[in-house]
């Protein structure tokens, strides 16, 4: 097996550390899981999503990456780090030039001069780009062009999706990763991650909104025309629903923590009022019982309920609300949260699915949860990523657009990232 061929990637979230190592298998098109590890991220080392405390995520990332090499059975070379918090922005932008060829044949120099075209946004100097991904193409005004490279004509143009980050919060999570010896290949927006492990084409092209509910904020995503179309993220989190049930039931954030684990995984007691015996799951400084249904009804739901509805909000004042028909795919730890699903749908009236990383194989039970999404989603966009010379013929996660073709030439000629 060639090291080379080789992908690894790392999610530095609010609540855990997780490192993937996997090897793209063409032949099935899947992507073979070899590595597995998950940390629970240091306390004040990470908080909606920023490092705060560098030493701290740095020893837990080092870990982490050394538990999954333990288990992979040899050192990895190149990591693929997923970037996520408040400081992400996403904004649409509009690029136009006029076609080199004098036969009016449009090439491959033609897409990247466009996209360079897009992406010239005025920018503080504390931000920086990471993602530019075409939306659509237009030729002499013909628009949802996908590739048009080989088209005939004299104008180009493109719609595209441009993310940015804080230029401090980007260099903070490489230096971290570049602690573990690795060369950082790229970063990839969670939204976007997860989006490529958990939606299918379909949902894409009819569109749909991608809701990654993390620990300490939510990632939100909209598709639409297979392309993505507005990209955002929330300063709330699974962490929050911890914090009530500590405060409600007067104990401390480990045991609400499992508290939450236990109503997710549909654990009751054999009361008839449906009792839970709080000190079984370690609440013994606090309340001794508590009713199911007021711990779903009086305490997780109203915080879901405030979570869908900045969702749905944000959704209305994109202009993308009515334009989802194939509904909400929730994922992330969060997702798993009891009655999440139902609130989502009563808030956001659109249809709500629970989405799980799809298209690996290996060492799936460790992470076919929703909890592993956008980790498994770095992995995938990675594999789009490698060079086609390489024969591993991945699809690309853009819904149609060739990474290693308009986007890839893109980040290789300006930010050096891709391998």
């Amino acid at each position: 097996m060639s090291r080379g061929k080789i992908i690894a990637s790392i999610d530095i979230g609010s609540s855990k550390i997780a490192t993937i190592i996997a090897q793209p298998n063409p032949e099935s098109g899947t992507l073979q899981i070899m590595g597995v590890a998950s940390l629970p991220t240091p306390v004040d080392g990470v908080r909606k999503g920023q490092i705060v405390d560098i030493e701290k995520a740095t020893a837990s990332v080092v870990a982490c990456v050394e538990k999954a090499e333990r288990m992979a059975g040899f050192a990895i070379d190149n990591l693929f780090t997923v970037v996520n918090g408040g400081h992400i922005q996403g904004q649409n932008s509009h690029g136009v030039v006029a076609v080199s060829s004098p036969e009016g044949e449009i090439s491959q120099e033609d897409v990247v001069r466009v996209i360079e075209a897009a992406r010239a946004i005025s920018l503080p100097a504390a931000r920086e780009i990471i993602h530019v991904l075409p939306c659509q193409f237009m030729v002499d005004g013909e628009a949802e062009i996908k590739d048009p490279v080989g088209m005939n004509g004299v104008r180009l143009e493109v719609e595209a999706h441009i993310v940015t980050a804080a230029s401090g919060a980007i260099k903070n999570l490489t230096k971290c990763v570049s602690e573990v010896g690795a060369h950082i290949s790229g970063v990839v927006f969670s939204g976007l991650a997860a989006a490529s492990a958990v939606l299918s084409d379909t949902e894409r092209e009819l569109g749909v909104v991608l809701i990654d509910i993390g620990g300490g904020t939510t990632s939100l995503a909209v598709f639409s025309g297979g392309s993505l179309v507005h990209s955002r993220v929330l300063p709330i989190g699974a962490k929050n629903i911890t914090n009530d049930l500590a405060i409600g039931l007067r104990t401390s954030l480990e045991a609400a923590e499992k508290i939450k684990l236990a109503l997710a995984g549909g654990k009751k007691s054999d009361k008839e009022d449906d009792e839970i015996d709080l000190n079984s799951l370690g609440a013994s400084d606090g309340e001794k019982t508590a009713s199911r249904k007021t711990l779903v009804e009086g305490i997780i739901k109203p915080r879901l309920n405030e979570i869908w509805t900045m969702i749905g909000l944000e959704l209305k004042s994109s202009g993308f609300g009515g334009r989802t028909p194939a509904g909400v795919v929730l994922t992330g730890g969060g997702a798993q949260t009891v009655g999440a699903a139902e609130s989502a749908k009563r808030i956001l009236a659109l249809p709500v699915r629970i989405g799980s990383p799809t298209g690996i194989s290996g060492l799936v039970d460790d992470v076919s949860t929703p909890a592993y999404a956008a980790t498994v989603g770095s992995l995938i966009w990675a594999a789009a990523s490698i060079p086609e010379s390489s024969g591993f013929g991945f699809k690309s996660p853009l819904g149609g657009i060739p990474v290693k073709g308009a986007v890839g030439k893109i980040v290789d000629l300006i930010k050096g990232l891709l391998p």
